[in-house]
C-alpha cells in the first residue's frame, strides 16, 4: 500500500457530518474519538452543539490530551448537558458531585457489564469519564451499543423484548457476576454500594428520548424480570444480554493519563478490565441527570423501593447531593 493509500483510508475513518469538529470513528457501530478540542465549560455553542451530535450519533467518544481539566472545570463541562448529580450511595469528593473510582480502594473496578445506576428510574443519560492515575499496561474500557444490539435482534426475539419489563437494583448479586471476588470488594459494595437499597421497574426496550432509537435496558443490575420465575429471568437475560456484548457491537478504549471517554447511558453498555493487577488506577466521572425511561407502548418506568420509603421528591434530593 502506497502512502497516498494509507493516507485516503485513514481521511475516510473521519466523519463528515460536523463542520467543527474532527470526528474519526474507531468501529463500525460505536465510538469515535475527537481530535484537536480542549474541553472546558465555556466551549462555543456551536462547537458544543456538534459534540453533542457526535455523542448521540456514535454513542461514545474519546477525547486525548485533556490535562487542563481539573475537578471545578470537569464539572463545569458536564453542566453543558444538563443537571450534574452525585452517586445515590457511593460518596462523592468533598466539595464535587463527582464519582471517584480508585482501583486501592473496594470499589474501584468496574468489571461488569452494566449501564449507570440503572437501580432509579430517571437513570443518568451522559456520563463524563477521566483518567487521573492510568496503568502502564491493562485497565482499558469496553462499550457496546444497545442500539445496535436492538436493531440485530431477529423479530421474533424483539418482540419477545418488546413486552418484558424487569426490576434492577444496586442490592444485586455482586459475586455472581466475577470469576473472582477480592473481600475487600465485597465489603465495599455490601458497605457502601448498598448503604441504601434502590429498585426500579423498567422495560427491557425503551425509546431514546433525543434520537428515538430504540435500545436494549439490561446490565448487571437486573434483579428478575417481571412476571417470570428467577431461572426464566435467568435465560431470557442472558439470550439478550449475549447480543448486547457481541464483539461487532463494541468499541475498546485503551486509556492514556488525561484521556476522556464520554458516553450516552441510554444507548451504552461499558465493562472496565481488570487486568492491571496491583498497579494504581484513578478515574473519576461526572454524571449528568437523566429522565424515566420509556417503553414502546409508552408507559414509564417506576420506583419499586426507596431508602426509608422517601417521597418522590426526596429521593431525587439524596440522588442530587453528595452522600
Amino acid at each position: 500500500m502506497t502512502a497516498a493509500q494509507h493516507d485516503a483510508i485513514s481521511h475516510s475513518a473521519f466523519d463528515t457530518d460536523f463542520k467543527h469538529l474532527r470526528v474519526r470513528r474507531l468501529a463500525g457501530r460505536i465510538g469515535a474519538e475527537i481530535h484537536d478540542l480542549a474541553l472546558s465549560g465555556s466551549l462555543d455553542d456551536a462547537v458544543f452543539g456538534e459534540l453533542r451530535a457526535a455523542l448521540l450519533k456514535h454513542k461514545v467518544v474519546f477525547l486525548r490530551g485533556q490535562s487542563h481539566l481539573d475537578d471545578a472545570e470537569h464539572q463545569a463541562f458536564g453542566a453543558r448537558f444538563g443537571k450534574t448529580v452525585a452517586h445515590p450511595t457511593v460518596p462523592a469528593r468533598e466539595g464535587t458531585r463527582i464519582f471517584e473510582l480508585d482501583a486501592s480502594k473496594g470499589g474501584g473496578r468496574a468489571d461488569s457489564w452494566h449501564t449507570d445506576v440503572t437501580f432509579i428510574d430517571a437513570f443518568p443519560k451522559i456520563s463524563i469519564l477521566r483518567g487521573v492515575t492510568i496503568p502502564a499496561y491493562g485497565g482499558d474500557t469496553v462499550w457496546a451499543s444497545t442500539v445496535a444490539a436492538y436493531e440485530g435482534l431477529p423479530d421474533d426475539l424483539k418482540r419477545l423484548a418488546d413486552g418484558l419489563w424487569a426490576v434492577h437494583s444496586n442490592d444485586y448479586d455482586y459475586g455472581a457476576q466475577r470469576a473472582d471476588v477480592d473481600p475487600s470488594r465485597l465489603a465495599h459494595h455490601q458497605k457502601v454500594f448498598v448503604s441504601a437499597v434502590f429498585e426500579a421497574e423498567h422495560p427491557l426496550v425503551h425509546v431514546h428520548p433525543e434520537t428515538g432509537e430504540r435500545a436494549l435496558l439490561l446490565g448487571h443490575f437486573i434483579k428478575r424480570i417481571s412476571g417470570l420465575s428467577s431461572t426464566e429471568s435467568a435465560r431470557i437475560f442472558e439470550i439478550l444480554q449475549s447480543r448486547v456484548i457481541r464483539l461487532e457491537n463494541t468499541v475498546r478504549w485503551n486509556w492514556r493519563q488525561d484521556d476522556v471517554a464520554i458516553w450516552d447511558n441510554r444507548a451504552t453498555q461499558h465493562y472496565a478490565i481488570n487486568d492491571y493487577g496491583s498497579q494504581p488506577r484513578v478515574v473519576r466521572r461526572v454524571t449528568v441527570e437523566g429522565e424515566v425511561a420509556v417503553s414502546l407502548d409508552g408507559r414509564r418506568s417506576r420506583t419499586c423501593t426507596r431508602p426509608e420509603a422517601v417521597n418522590d421528591e426526596q429521593i431525587r434530593q439524596v440522588i442530587a447531593q453528595s452522600a
